[in-house]
């Protein structure tokens, strides 16, 4: 997997203070996409054990509140295979900390058997994400004012209320 940029102090796609790790691969190719490098699956630099390194020790800081995916897509299944292994280690060693991740397939996709985003790591991939923000961007329902996402269509689910409840709860930041 390769990836296009790691901030180390983030705070536009998820609460707090995050670290963001912009993957490379996306084979939605929506219309005005803010980063379209990000499409290409080789962007970037090569995802090693050193990048791996450098995200834990911006996790092990007490103000990060925790990790946000994006890309590319985090989706796309060379890059959840690859992602998989890191989510598992940092849910061990940061409990605490939230995973917050983008993708422009919705979760009614990811949980399709048979479409192209599911794979053998999706189910497990989805249970180490607090928060998915789902849905293509569509350029015709941008709108700047929104929180978190660029687009009316796309949701902000809470991943952990949705599993409990057996359907989709949309994240409400003040029903925490």
């Amino acid at each position: 997997m390769y990836y296009g940029e790691l901030k180390k102090c983030d705070i536009a796609n998820g609460e707090g203070v995050r670290v963001s790790l912009f993957v490379s691969g996306c084979r939605n190719r929506c219309k005005d996409c803010f980063q379209p490098e990000t499409w290409d699956f080789c962007f970037g630099k090569p995802f090693t054990e050193d990048t791996e390194r450098e995200i834990f020790a911006e996790l092990d800081k007490s103000y990060i509140a925790g990790l946000s995916l994006l890309g590319g897509d985090p989706f796309e299944p060379e890059n959840q295979r690859a992602l998989l292994p890191m989510l598992r280690r940092i849910r061990e060693k940061y409990p605490q900390k939230t995973v917050w991740c983008y993708t422009g397939y919705r979760l009614e996709e990811l949980m399709s058997a048979g479409s192209h985003p599911r794979c053998e790591a999706t189910e497990e991939m989805l249970s180490c994400i607090d928060i998915l923000i789902d849905g293509r961007f569509i350029a015709e329902e941008k709108d700047i004012s929104l929180q978190f996402r660029g687009s009316r269509n796309q949701r902000i689910i809470d991943m952990d209320r949705s599993r409990q409840a057996g359907k989709i709860v949309l994240w409400d930041k003040l029903r925490k």
